[in-house]
């Protein structure tokens, strides 16, 4: 079985060959599969500069990928989803929206 990171290093010439997140090391695969809030919207952030963002999430959703950050868009068992929550119940007061660019730094938009 090929897991959804071996999917991510070896895959085909293509589109892949474009992508911000192929360095050729693989350093970033534990950023776009992890279960981390800010980890997922730092490789989100990486994405929105990408240019092969559509190829990217056709070809995840092509391959019914499990999970992780695939075009700039979230997929869990193999769907996108909007946002991840976060673990527990939700606060009764709104928080504010944190938003994290691709470096890791932070930002509250009320």
């Amino acid at each position: 079985m090929i897991t959804p990171v071996a999917t991510f290093l070896f895959a085909p010439p293509g589109w892949l060959a474009s992508a911000r997140c192929a360095d050729g090391a693989g350093s970033l695969v534990n950023l776009f599969f992890s279960e981390d809030l800010s980890e997922i919207a730092r490789a989100k952030a990486i994405c929105n500069k990408c240019y092969v963002t559509t190829d990217c999430l056709r070809d995840a959703v092509d391959r019914r990928e499990p999970w992780g950050v695939w075009g700039g868009e979230l997929l869990v068992n193999g769907k996108v989803i909007a946002n991840k929550r976060r673990r527990g119940r939700p606060p009764k007061v709104a928080r504010p929206e944190i938003v994290i660019d691709e470096l890791g730094y932070a930002t509250e938009v009320a």
